[in-house]
């Protein structure tokens, strides 16, 4: 079999992404099953490494096909993004356009070479949303941003970890818009999706179970309608077709079924319905994976970390698990 590759974006240099590639790197065990390398300026995953103490060889490479020589070399492969290049100091822990835009520029490439198929799959280290606004980027975070560059208008999230699966209805938006979010179009779309995805993981059938928006699932339209007008149509609507799903149950009894065995993916209807439950779970090593993209995209379930930033202390444990889940999905070929 060839080992699917990927690429390790590098994050927000402000953050604490540099230092999760390199420690990754540092790992030869998490690449097992794949080949890697990291997409970003060079000079900024060195300067980590100064910072950090880390005694890193990198090697610029021009073409994917590349890593695996460095690697074997003893170097980090960087595969560095076209056009400009990051100027000036570089002020970890804080929110600077200019590290917005040197993310931005590492997933553009990532997702070019990706789309080019010149990669399987691509990890990408957290981004700091407002400096990648101050960046003039607009896109509120990865997810809606890749999906952007590869053209697709059906992708979602799907959260890993914590024996939890968690595909999420809505993400990036305020809570007072999630109930308009919430339509039986939209819902009928992502249990489609979340099905043919979740086969992905070696399930032949996936068991799929819909959360409601509102408490105890609005209580037969005591606390709201949206399950009657909405979630439920969308569920008979799927179930006719072949679905194996059920719902909407309440959201605060559904996770612990799941964890009981009893279904293999929950659809929950907004963020922090679904992440609370898996960070609470398995804050260190909580996965996201992007369904609906043409590659397999996933990252670690937490932030840049501005306070952790230089100090060698940053837990790779969940970008390491991004890692593995993501040769996982990738798989490879004869």
């Amino acid at each position: 079999m060839t080992k699917p590759l990927l690429a390790l974006t590098l994050g927000d240099p402000a953050g604490i992404g540099p230092e999760l590639i390199l420690k990754a790197f540092a790992n030869p065990a998490v690449f097992e099953a794949c080949r890697a390398l990291a997409v970003g300026e060079a000079a900024l995953l060195e300067q980590h490494a100064q910072i950090l103490g880390m005694n890193v060889e990198l090697a610029v490479i021009a073409d994917p096909r590349e890593a695996e020589g460095a690697v074997a070399a003893g170097r980090v492969p960087v595969l560095e993004p076209q056009g400009e290049r990051f100027d000036g100091e570089l002020r970890l822990g804080a929110i600077d356009g200019r590290c917005g835009a040197a993310a931005h520029r590492a997933i553009v490439e990532a997702a070019r070479r990706a789309l080019r198929g010149e990669i399987q799959g691509i990890v990408t280290a957290p981004i700091h949303k407002e400096a990648l606004r101050a960046s003039g980027v607009l896109f509120p975070g990865h997810t809606e941003l890749l999906a952007n560059l590869a053209h697709v208008r059906e992708t979602a999230m799907l959260m890993v970890g914590g024996g939890l699966r968690i595909a999420l209805a809505t993400i990036h938006i305020a809570l007072r818009d999630v109930p308009a979010k919430i339509t039986r179009d939209r819902l009928e779309s992502l249990f489609d999706l979340t099905n043919d995805f979740i086969r992905r993981f070696g399930v032949d059938s996936p068991r799929i179970a819909v959360a409601g928006l509102n408490p105890h699932a609005g209580e037969g339209g005591l606390f709201g309608r949206e399950e009657i007008r909405e979630i439920r149509p969308a569920i008979e609507a799927a179930a006719a077709r072949g679905l194996r799903i059920e719902g909407p149950f309440p959201g605060d009894t559904v996770f612990h079924a799941m964890r009981e065995g009893a279904f293999d993916v929950v659809v929950a209807m907004y963020h922090d319905q679904g992440l609370a439950a898996l960070k609470t779970l398995d804050f260190h090593r909580g996965v996201n994976v992007t369904m609906g993209l043409p590659f397999v995209r996933t990252s670690p379930d937490h932030g840049t970390a501005f306070d952790k930033a230089g100090r060698g202390v940053a837990d790779p444990s969940s970008f390491l698990e991004a890692v593995k889940l993501a040769a996982q999905l990738s798989g490879g070929s004869e």
